[in-house]
């Protein structure tokens, strides 16, 4: 993820004003600050402010692709002005890079930080912020959130129906922002599945209604469903040219399905998953992990991770882990549960 903009902001006269200026998203507009989405991701962005050492943070605030939103009213005055954004977990490990310029707290729900250069009080956590200079328009400021892709809003919107129409198994490929008749039999087929009409695509709450297909086993493709009270943090590898590539970690939230992105026939998959308690820790049954797996042993690491090697894991400084061997040849849809 980049920010585009090009205007920088001038300095506000006295530090102590910086929590007032995110608490006021209350006041009459008079100089808007806008963030619009030029992300194939449905996202939640939060907001860093900060003046002569005093720094704030507030979020969250969610954009579809292709969306602005008013995420400051009011005169902006400040010396930095600082966005971070996370794509929703449905799409399963971060696509979007950590890279930026100031490390600020951050917290889960809606939340407004005070001091965001230390996190000290339970639940905030340092999150990586990226600086931007909006641009003046006439309607306030605006700056951009921008992929690789260069997409302009509309082609992003587009891009972001044809990512998750795919994770809702539907062929949309490829992501490209381009309207054309794969697209729209997609789109169609997928409209038609859910007794919806052809206006309901343009409809502000379309891409609420494709994210909760995308976490839905219903439909072709391969999904897994949480069916526990834990946290799971999954994991999936797929044959790709002759060699097994595993990818993690996927978030699924208890009660919640999960569609990762697989693309192209297959005839098996990988799945791994294990349970997590609000720390990242392994949940611990009768003394030992809580976890779903298999014979299939492939390496993993504790973060994020794409691998193509398996040979000696730990030599590798990897982790060696029992995956499940999953058929999905000839199967409409596969969907792995974690039960306790």
């Amino acid at each position: 993820m980049a920010v585009a903009s090009r205007t920088l902001v001038p300095a506000i006269p006295r530090a102590v004003t910086v929590l007032a200026v995110l608490a006021a998203c209350s006041a009459p507009a008079r100089a808007d600050l806008r963030l619009c989405s030029r992300l194939s991701y449905v996202v939640e962005a939060a907001l860093g402010i900060e003046d002569k050492g005093a720094t704030a943070t507030r979020g969250w605030f969610r954009l579809d692709p292709g969306q602005c939103r008013v995420v400051l009213q009011g005169a902006v005055e400040a010396a930095h002005l600082y966005v971070h954004a996370r794509a929703l977990p449905v799409y399963g490990p971060s696509p979007l890079p950590y890279t930026g310029h100031a490390d600020l707290c951050v917290a889960e729900g809606s939340f407004l930080v005070a001091g965001a250069k230390t996190c000290t009080r339970a639940g905030q956590r340092p999150a990586r912020f990226t600086e931007i200079k909006p641009s003046s328009t006439e309607q306030g400021l605006v700056a951009h959130l921008v992929e690789e892709a260069d997409y302009d809003e509309e082609q992003a919107r587009l891009a972001g129906v044809q990512r998750l129409l795919g994770m809702a198994g539907y062929d949309a490929n490829p992501i490209d922002g381009v309207q054309g008749p794969k697209t729209e039999n997609a789109l169609a087929q997928f409209l038609k599945d859910r007794n919806l009409t052809a206006d309901a695509a343009a409809a502000v709450n379309f891409f609420a209604t494709l994210v909760d297909a995308a976490q839905r086993p219903e439909g072709a493709g391969f999904a897994w469903c949480n069916d526990s009270a834990q946290t799971v943090m999954a994991a999936l590898g797929v044959d790709d040219k002759g060699a097994t590539v595993t990818r993690g970690w996927y978030r699924v939230d208890p009660g919640k399905c999960l569609r990762p992105e697989v693309k192209g026939p297959l005839r098996r998959l990988y799945s791994y998953g294990e349970a997590v308690d609000a720390d990242g820790h392994v949940v611990q049954r009768a003394g030992k992990p809580l976890s779903w797996g298999g014979n299939a042993m492939l390496c993993t690491s504790e973060v994020k991770f794409e691998i193509g090697e398996h040979k000696d894991c730990a030599a590798s400084g990897l982790m060696s882990t029992g995956f499940a061997t999953v058929d999905v040849a000839g199967r409409g849809a596969t969907t792995v549960r974690f039960k306790e």
